[in-house]
């Protein structure tokens, strides 16, 4: 053995049971072609305005339809490569999309042609609702179906927002952007959590809004920083559905009327860029702010901090070795690798 390697380098495919990582994403329009049919995916089933879908496809044309997230996917599993070439185990790793290309049943059969039978999905979301857990697990499933049955059985990784490398990987993306504030001023502003909202009674049916405050304490309590808020962005239902809030904008026009002058906009919600941070956020909002005289700054996902790609790597080796202690901070413990029975419901 290499002596820069760990004994966990070793670990081959021939000895366990699995071998593949899939990572299982949003996926994002790469061009203005890309984006009605995009949208499309998105909103199938749902009872949207196409009023709606055009004013959402006006987000993407400021960036010529072009979201971040598909490149963001790549960048990861450009890491996770790395990380497993040095480190083991000796995984390939695959991307496949809910809602555009690589889509999940196209890369369920690739893996199938390339002999892959039992795989472990990285989804790229750490909290638990219907949107962010379960309706992954169904995507999962209908790939599945798809592709028939010699299609490769796949194990969706546990929840993980309360796991140290995704704290680390937060504190340490809030901590540079507080830095850029003058450090006479630093302790007087404000840290604004942010995530995607979902309608109520989505969010009583699960975790997800308890899981994320519990990020925000963790990622404030590693930074030593009292001053912080969770609030949400994003909605997209209809103004008459109850979606939780308080709204990333209506927030920042609340602390307008009191004495902030510099605010650090996070969004830990997310593990990469999607078009709800670019345009929400750095757009929206950061628009506001100027507007309010706040100092804005807007802290990075998780992305491919060294920190997360090695949490990423230490979930996989969980399941390869299941004796194999599971980090997790706070009180909640780590989350299971199983759905209990009724959670996370659509509501």
């Amino acid at each position: 053995m290499n002596p820069s390697q760990t004994p966990d380098s070793r670990l081959q495919t021939s000895s366990i049971g699995y071998d593949a990582l899939v990572v299982v994403s949003f996926g994002g329009p790469e061009g203005m072609d890309d984006v009605m049919p995009f949208l499309e995916n998105v909103l199938r089933g749902r009872n949207v305005p196409r009023e709606r879908m055009l004013a959402v496809a006006k987000h993407y044309e400021l960036f010529g339809g072009v979201s971040p997230i598909n490149q963001q996917n790549r960048n990861l599993i450009e890491a996770l490569n790395k990380e497993f070439e040095v480190n083991g185990p000796r995984l390939p790793v695959y991307l496949g999309n809910r809602n555009w290309h690589p889509m999940l049943a196209d890369t369920l059969r690739q893996m199938r042609n390339d002999g892959i039978k039992n795989a472990l999905a990285f989804v790229t979301s750490a909290y638990s609702s219907y949107s962010s857990c379960r309706q992954y697990l169904e995507d999962i499933e209908r790939a599945r179906s798809s592709v028939g049955p010699d299609a490769p059985r796949v194990e969706k990784l546990r929840a993980f927002y309360n796991h140290p490398g995704f704290v680390e990987a937060n504190a340490a993306n809030v901590r540079a952007a507080l830095e850029q504030i003058p450090e006479a001023k630093r302790g007087q502003a404000q840290i604004v959590f942010t995530a995607h909202s979902i309608p109520e009674t989505m969010a009583r049916n699960c975790d997800y809004e308890a899981q994320l405050q519990e990020t925000g304490r963790l990622v404030a309590e590693a930074i030593g920083f009292k001053n912080w808020q969770l609030v949400f962005q994003s909605r997209s239902g209809s103004p008459s559905q109850p979606w939780l809030g308080s709204d990333v904008c209506d927030y920042l026009r609340e602390l307008s009327a009191g004495r902030i002058e510099d605010v650090v906009v996070a969004p830990i919600g997310f593990v990469s860029d999607h078009m709800e941070i670019i345009y929400d956020l750095d757009t929206e909002a950061m628009a506001l702010s100027r507007e309010l005289g706040f100092n804005m700054i807007r802290a990075a996902t998780a992305g491919t901090h060294p920190a997360f790609v090695k949490m990423i790597r230490e979930l996989v080796l969980e399941r390869i070795e299941p004796s194999r202690p599971r980090r997790s901070l706070g009180s909640d413990g780590p989350r299971g690798d199983v759905c209990r029975p009724g959670c996370c419901a659509p509501g």
